[in-house]
């Protein structure tokens, strides 16, 4: 489940949302308004009154050259560029805690070793922090937390990182700019992969460098302290 967010700048009596940047971005890979309206499959009228709206708040944002050798067009201004790089700092800033995907495993608690306790879940056995009481618990566990593995270069369990191991295979991956999102199809006692998926947030590189594509066999992999359980009803499926 991923917490949405809908990132914003708001200036005086005007708000600047994705929609808006993806104006500014066409009319820059564009240059021209028209093109950025045929891009977008907008009304080239109301893609221009928006910029007139845009610049009446904030100033000029498209410099528009009429005539000449090159046929005029438009271009951005320093302003517009700038407004572009505060939204992009406005959504890094966010990235990490409001696009952050939770899955939840639950089952009942089979072993406990003070907080940690061993919960058996459709995609295994999971070690995780259970609050004492709880005789069944539903994991959650983050895409920050997981990490990816080749299958043959999982690392030991041994110390204080006691890590849960989950394989898998890819189902999708979604990349931004620098960091993914990759599915994950667990591994079910069951031998399927239908009931379960993990979803891990990974950087651009670590998905060329391990191939990340559907279909590629992987190990996911949470420390046990990164996976946090609250009491549960039932097991899985409830």
């Amino acid at each position: 489940m991923e917490k949405e967010f809908e990132p914003y700048l708001r200036i005086d009596d005007v708000t600047v949302d994705r929609s808006d940047v993806a104006m500014l971005r066409a009319i820059d890979d564009r240059g021209s308004l028209s093109g950025a309206a045929e891009a977008l499959e907008r009304s080239y009228p109301r893609l221009q009154q928006r910029v007139v709206e845009l610049e009446d708040a904030i100033g000029p944002l498209v410099e528009r050259t009429r005539g000449g050798a090159g046929g005029g067009g438009s271009s951005l201004t320093d302003r517009a560029r700038d407004l572009l790089a505060r939204f992009d700092r406005l959504v890094a800033a966010y990235e990490g805690v409001a696009r952050v995907d939770e899955t939840v495993l639950s089952g009942p608690v089979v072993d406990r070793d003070g907080e940690l306790a061993t919960v058996a879940t459709d995609a295994g056995e999971v070690l995780a922090v259970v609050p004492s009481e709880a005789a069944t618990a539903s994991v959650t566990v983050r895409s920050d937390a997981v990490s990816l593995h080749a299958p043959d270069e999982v690392p030991r369990a041994e110390g204080t990182s006691v890590r849960n191991r989950f394989p898998g295979t890819v189902s999708w991956h979604e990349a931004g700019d620098a960091v993914a999102r990759v599915g994950i199809d667990l591994e079910t006692d069951e031998g399927d992969a239908d009931d379960a998926e993990l979803v891990a947030l990974v950087t651009r590189r670590s998905v060329d460098a391990l191939g990340l594509e559907p279909g590629r066999s992987i190990v996911a992999s949470v420390k046990a302290t990164a996976a946090r359980g609250v009491e549960g009803r039932g097991t899985d499926g409830d």
